[in-house]
């Protein structure tokens, strides 16, 4: 009987803990931020999460703190919600900041938390998603909040190419809390309520004299269009969850594993005649690369990654008869195409991406070369350039590409060609391979015997007839293959397929040098 007395005791305090960490920081602060249009710690885990798949980790720990009045608030959870659960019946691992809580602070116990579920992520080998809207280290602490952030930071490094890292930025996020994300895979913000800055507002008022309000110093469109820190600025919190929810789907759980296969109705035989038309008659005029993508991928469904950043090269992940592929696409909308400084960095960080998680490549070729210029030098376009290169050679999963019109020049080379271990190269018959277009080669060649615009334009044809087409690289075996463009899905699916089980080992080593 004293037993049963005791139990039903400890099963009482259980549920008074249980209901305290549920309510987090209180009805009042749940209500503030409900009137921001955020969602708490808990509502976001709903939506991201399969209904009744989520196990909690850590419910009742607590904060540690005895200094500055600490000792009276203690809120079990301190601060984070963390565990595991399913998205689409596959395994992920979530750390949720509860905002309500101490500002969604990170204490040492709030960090031990995270730190926790990402070990067990890398040994089981799942997902990592973090959901983040804190304001940053808890002060009260000092040195053991900042030991905190560095713990989650090496496991960010230790997790980097062995399982997918997500961040959801749903609030502020400033300091040293910023460095967490910046080193995962992808970046989701919500617009108008979440920012990403390393020092705030007043302190760089105080600083630089720059007057400047959290939105425009690090609000969502302003790391999603300029600084390209972030890869989707989301309506609110519920499309950014759903947006999550839609990119892990196409992901592998781990690089120990193949992406998923995805059932479609949508055939791989499927031809599109428009295609053949696509490509202007006139070599100068620009075209919509995004109706290619759209065109070949399963049931047109593209999720392009960063898509206001560097628009004059695409990049995003669509499916292949079921298979997962990732993208990478000259826009020529967009500085007809050309190769800048933000177009390398972005397409080189995504290339590397897929080539950690066994997701095979395809890209579509349409560069009239690097973007000249005095800004481009000084900012380091070789450099820079030399990104895309680096990351395109050193991949080893399948790659396939397709030559859709201009290839000139070194782009030639650095957009998956066969000289960097392509695998399959196609090229439609309205492709230019060259070192450069017609009109700057002649100026070039011809520069001494250029004494009437007849002859120019006589040279030009010349120059145009003999490479200005497919068949001299064909020739030479760097093209696999001439295509008609309605064909382009069908000879995708054919050749992914055929290197479904691709094994390519690069040498021994640490690790590469990337020119970073």
């Amino acid at each position: 009987m004293g037993q049963e007395c005791e139990m039903h005791k400890i099963l009482k305090q259980l549920e008074e803990k249980r209901k305290e960490s549920y309510l987090g920081g209180g009805q009042e602060r749940i209500d503030r931020q409900h009137a921001k249009g955020k969602l708490t710690a808990r509502e976001r885990l709903d939506i991201l999460l399969d209904e009744g798949s989520f196990e909690e980790w850590g419910q009742f720990v607590e904060h540690r703190s005895m200094d500055f009045g600490l000792k009276e608030q203690t809120i079990p959870g301190d601060g984070v919600v963390t565990g595991y659960g399913t998205i689409n019946g596959r395994l992920v691992f979530v750390f949720s900041q509860d905002f309500t809580v101490f500002g969604g602070s990170l204490s040492e116990s709030h960090a031990e938390k995270i730190s926790k579920i990402m070990d067990k992520a890398m040994q089981v080998g799942a997902p990592i998603i973090g959901l983040n809207d804190s304001g940053g280290a808890r002060i009260q602490e000092g040195v053991a909040s900042l030991a905190g952030y560095a713990e989650v930071f090496q496991r960010n490094v230790l997790a980097s190419g062995v399982v997918p890292q997500l961040s959801l930025i749903m609030g502020p996020c400033a300091g040293g809390a910023v460095y967490s994300p910046a080193m995962t895979d992808f970046i989701f913000m919500v617009k108008q309520t979440s920012y990403m800055f390393v020092t705030g507002p007043d302190v760089v008022k105080t600083v630089t004299n720059e007057e400047v309000n959290a939105e425009n110093l690090g609000g969502a469109s302003v790391h999603t269009s300029q600084s390209g820190v972030a890869d989707l600025a989301l309506a609110d919190d519920i499309e950014a969850l759903l947006q999550a929810r839609r990119l892990i789907d196409f992901l592998p759980l781990s690089n120990r594993e193949q992406p998923p296969m995805r059932k479609t109705s949508d055939t791989p035989t499927r031809l599109d005649a428009a295609l053949d038309t696509l490509v202007p008659s006139n070599s100068n005029l620009p075209y919509d690369m995004k109706e290619l993508i759209l065109s070949v991928v399963d049931e047109k469904d593209f999720l392009e990654i960063q898509p206001d950043y560097a628009p004059n090269i695409l990049i995003g992940l669509g499916r292949l008869d079921g298979r997962t592929v990732g993208i990478v696409a000259n826009q020529p909308m967009v500085l007809a195409g050309c190769l800048d400084i933000n177009a390398s960095r972005k397409a080189a960080r995504f290339v590397r991406f897929c080539d950690c998680f066994n997701i095979p490549l395809v890209t579509f070729v349409d560069v009239p070369g690097f973007l000249p210029g005095v800004e481009q030098e000084q900012g380091g376009i070789i450099k820079h350039g030399a990104k895309l290169l680096f990351a395109f050679a050193e991949a080893t999963v399948p790659k396939v590409t397709v030559i859709t019109r201009k290839a000139y020049g070194g782009a030639y080379d650095v957009m998956s060609s066969k000289h960097i271990r392509g695998d399959v190269n196609f090229a439609w018959p309205t492709a230019e391979i060259a070192v450069m277009g017609p009109k700057g080669a002649v100026e070039i060649i011809f520069r001494e015997d250029m004494d009437s615009s007849e002859k120019m334009a006589m040279r030009v044809e010349e120059y145009r007839s003999k490479f200005a087409h497919p068949f001299v690289a064909a020739g030479r075996g760097f093209v696999d293959d001439i295509i008609q463009p309605q064909t382009t899905r069908l000879r995708l699916c054919r050749s992914l397929e055929m290197l479904a089980n691709k094994t390519l080992v690069n040498p021994f080593k640490k690790h590469d040098n990337i020119p970073l």
